[in-house]
């Protein structure tokens, strides 16, 4: 891949959700024909800036070329609507009753991408599917990535995305938030997308890069817009405090060639105390608000142990299995087990831990999901069977799609094998 073609891919991560959702607030919601816009206008891009140069400024030229296209298809659509009057009500619908204050989730969200997101997740649509299609339009993640978030095939989750495009174009969905009273039926999918959004950018799945830090930022901005706006909602505040207090680490978390340095073997002096502060902070307004039990506040409270601690042997790991526990209990997943079976690695010894782990190894959903071996391979290390850990190792290699993690597990294989944290599955937020 040439350097352009490099610049082209970040910039497309980059600006393409809110291209997406710029052009379908001015085409009122309709998001697959927004999708398709912006997809013309970097095929533009594509073909010019190899051979002309890219802008100074390319996010804005991107911009008001969509713009532009926007504006066309909506003087198409008039043209359309003179000569057809039956279609007027279509394409000029009557304006909204405004909502009674009582109902109204404090006027405008004021933010294009969150927006789009509340429309995306509409309850017309599938759990799954709003998930999926949000963070394909607005979370710069690819459907491949998608997949290994959810645990499955990649043309299942093409699938969806398609479908939930078809079913928002059918019911010509408004680009508006819902009412106080319909925000239950969304929330939960848009802090599920904020939040996978975040996870792809804390450990990225594919690519040579560790971490991608632009989806961390753009993940703490809309969770910090939305815990202004709703400031009742514990989920809201447990999922800030959560991403508050994981990226407190970023700093410390590659060296300076960009190698992933593991939890244990972090400099801790590194940490951002203000970012732990504010986490910390909001797990305290989470708490206050009777959110103890939810998945959110259940992770944040695990991620406060380890900011606590000023040293590694100071981890509280025995309280980080017993919020494990409880968070398997609310929330069954084989993904969270494995992470219990971390803690108890490090809290009751390898024996209590393989004996957790031996159930999720014949798991259909973990076979070819590398932070499984990886965790394999820590646990028999600690058992003392060090050949049957390289070799756990070396097949986790072969499963990631990270560069940057592949070479740490090779290196863990290939060269003497000693206990660690299992930065690798424990890295992971979820």
């Amino acid at each position: 891949m040439t350097g352009m073609q490099q610049r082209l891919e970040t910039l497309w991560r980059m600006e393409s959700p809110l291209l997406i959702a710029r052009c379908a607030r001015l085409l009122g919601g309709d998001i697959g024909r927004a999708e398709e816009l912006v997809q013309d206008v970097w095929l533009v891009a594509f073909e010019r800036w190899p051979v002309e140069g890219m802008p100074d400024n390319p996010g804005a030229w991107l911009m008001t070329a969509t713009r532009n296209r926007a504006i066309d298809v909506l003087r198409q659509h008039q043209r359309v609507a003179d000569q057809h009057a039956r279609w007027g009500e279509v394409l000029h619908p009557a304006s909204p009753v405004a909502p009674d204050d009582s109902e109204a989730l404090v006027d405008d969200i004021g933010d294009d991408l969150l927006r789009l997101m509340f429309v995306a997740c509409h309850p017309q649509l599938p759990a799954d599917a709003r998930i999926a299609l949000t963070l394909r339009l607005l979370g710069g993640l690819t459907t491949q990535e998608i997949a290994r978030a959810f645990l499955l095939p990649e043309p299942t989750i093409a699938q969806r995305i398609v479908r939930a495009k078809r079913t928002l174009a059918q019911h010509q969905v408004p680009f508006d938030v819902p009412r106080a009273a319909d925000l239950p039926a969304r929330l939960g999918a848009v802090l599920e997308v904020i939040y996978l959004v975040f996870n792809e950018g804390y450990a990225a799945s594919y690519g040579e890069d560790w971490m991608r830090p632009a989806l961390c930022e753009e993940a703490l901005r809309l969770a910090r817009i939305l815990a202004q706006r709703m400031p009742g909602h514990a989920s809201i505040h447990g999922l800030l405090a959560l991403m508050e207090l994981q990226a407190s680490r970023s700093a410390a978390r590659s060296d300076g060639a960009g190698a992933p340095v593991l939890l244990e073997q972090q400099d801790r002096s590194r940490w951002d105390r203000l970012q732990i502060a504010r986490g910390l902070a909001s797990l305290q307004q989470a708490h206050s608000l009777m959110g103890q039990e939810d998945p959110y506040v259940l992770q944040a409270g695990i991620a406060a142990c380890h900011a606590r601690a000023l040293a590694p042997e100071d981890t509280d790991w025995a309280g980080i299995a017993a919020l494990y526990t409880r968070l398997l209990q609310v929330q069954p997943s084989p993904v969270i087990a494995l992470n219990r079976v971390v803690a108890i690695l490090r809290a009751d010894g390898p024996l209590a831990a393989w004996g957790l782990l031996h159930p999720l190894l014949d798991e259909p959903r973990l076979q070819q999901y590398a932070p499984l071996w990886v965790v394999r391979g820590e646990v028999l290390c600690r058992l003392g069977r060090n050949d049957d850990a390289r070799a756990a190792f070396t097949h986790a290699a072969s499963l990631t799609g990270n560069e940057r993690e592949r070479i740490l597990l090779l290196g863990k294989a290939g060269a003497g094998v000693e206990p660690t944290s299992v930065g690798c599955a424990a890295g992971r937020v979820r």
